[in-house]
């Protein structure tokens, strides 16, 4: 049971925690760009988890390893520090900023793919035996490939959900402040205002919870045709 976990719950963990720094460093990375310093006051503009475990050291710690050990999935959260004053003055920007996020994950997806199409052209990778969110591909021999598929496999599909996620427009998910981009100045303080009440954060997250599987379920068979296109 224990080697189990070792095997399979680490990379997740792994996967979950590289993922989610990323897609920080890039909202406070986007609000810089876009004005706004505080998550770089914070040290956010980073690839080091270590400010963002500061900041998150339940979500991104405690909470997932927890959920690993009890369910097998590594269930957590962060965020990235902004001023609302600066997100007033311009939603566009902060809109911007919340899109960051989630091409980060677009981004690793993509880098994912393209390095398992790779091993799978020049026969380092293989179809597994069945295709699965932790297995994407398989190792052509045993020990250090298979790690890698592991790796690969698990980093494809986390980025994956993350994209979809942060996309669904329910508050407190980065959606939410996306729409934005559609709006004037006048609207999108209105729309501000509104996604300041608490309730509406709970509301989102069960609703996004009961939708996301919905969702995924279609783009992750997309992404796999993607990946084996010409090859299966």
């Amino acid at each position: 049971m224990e080697s189990e976990l070792l095997r399979n719950g680490l990379p997740l963990y792994l996967a979950f925690l590289v993922s989610a720094v990323f897609h920080e460093a890039a909202h406070a990375w986007a609000a810089r760009r876009g004005g706004d310093p505080t998550a770089y006051r914070g040290g956010q503009v980073s690839l080091d988890p270590r400010p963002h475990i500061r900041r998150e050291p339940v979500g991104l710690v405690f909470l997932p390893l927890l959920c690993l050990a009890s369910w097998g999935w590594p269930i957590g959260f962060a965020s990235a520090p902004y001023d609302p004053r600066w997100a007033q003055r311009f939603p566009h920007r902060a809109a911007w900023m919340a899109l960051a996020g989630p091409g980060s994950n677009l981004a690793l997806l993509v880098a994912v793919a393209v390095a398992m199409r790779l091993g799978l052209e020049t026969g380092a990778l293989v179809p597994p035996e069945q295709l699965g969110f932790a297995s994407v591909v398989g190792a052509a021999a045993p020990g250090l490939g298979a790690l890698i598929a592991k790796l690969l496999s698990v980093f494809f599909s986390m980025n994956l959900v993350l994209l979809l996620l942060n996309l669904i427009p329910f508050p407190p998910l980065d959606g939410s402040a996306a729409v934005q981009l559609l709006m004037d100045r006048e609207t999108a303080l209105r729309y501000q205002e509104v996604l300041r009440r608490p309730a509406l954060g709970w509301v989102g997250m069960l609703a996004a919870w009961f939708l996301f599987p919905e969702l995924f379920r279609p783009a992750f068979a997309f992404a796999l045709r993607l990946v084996y296109s010409g090859l299966l």
